[in-house]
């Protein structure tokens, strides 16, 4: 069945013989954003569904609620699922397997999210709070749920600093006087904002924060992720 783009499309039937794959967009995305990445995963071999939720408007408990009724009405449970996630999308994905652990998780990546909060929305939310509408709290303020023990969870960073968001993080660099390599960012978040202890694995990516969701490098580690567990090693890895 050829995937048609939809705002909130059906799974894309592949192969069985990989976990269907959810990815979820960030903050002041849509589903859309997700596409290129679903369609490499495609070419992979694997099935994929672009999930879609409104970033602003609700918080992130009902993002994790839309997206278990989702599968309660398209999924086997009995089937397992991979999930990948840009940005809040990652910090959606801890919160759904905490909340809803009746669903099998084969594994996980998340790309670019700030596992431990992130300094641009803390910002944004003094200064412009509708710009993080309701995802600040128990997402972005890095309150969000432990990563449940026996998770396969890959972590992907950038660290080519471009974007809007360079200007709120080059000011903190400057006030917290933040030396290498607490100061490498991807232009929204930065790179020790995204490590997570209970991760199987982490790697940064010379991309920016929305570059990666079209960079082929960072397609091929969470292929290579979700097929192994583990990300391919090049130099960068660490």
């Amino acid at each position: 069945m050829k995937h048609k783009l939809k705002l909130n499309p059906k799974a894309c039937s592949v192969k069985q013989d990989k976990p269907l794959v959810i990815l979820i967009h960030g903050l002041h995305q849509r589903a859309w954003i997700m596409w290129p990445l679903a369609k490499y995963l495609q070419k992979q071999g694997f099935s994929t569904y672009l999930h879609d939720y409104y970033s602003l408007r609700d918080n992130i408990d009902k993002h994790s609620n839309r997206l278990n009724e989702w599968l309660t009405a398209n999924h086997d449970p009995s089937t397992a699922i991979n999930l990948v996630g840009h940005s809040l999308g990652g910090l959606i994905i801890r919160d759904f397997i905490s909340r809803y652990p009746q669903w099998k998780i084969a594994r996980c990546v998340t790309l670019g999210t700030p596992h431990n909060g992130s300094t641009t929305a803390t910002y944004l939310k003094k200064l412009i709070s509708p710009l993080v509408g309701n995802s600040f709290e128990k997402a972005l303020d890095g309150q969000n749920a432990t990563l449940t023990k026996g998770i396969s969870l890959g972590v992907i960073a950038g660290n080519s600093p471009k974007g809007l968001g360079q200007i709120i993080l080059n000011y903190h660099i400057r006030q917290a006087k933040l030396i290498p390599p607490y100061n490498e960012h991807d232009g929204t978040v930065f790179v020790f904002e995204t490590k997570l202890p209970q991760a199987a694995d982490h790697i940064t990516l010379p991309v920016s924060h929305t570059g990666m969701l079209f960079d082929r490098k960072v397609a091929q580690q969470t292929a290579y992720f979700l097929d192994h567990g583990m990300f391919k090693s090049i130099d960068s890895h660490n």
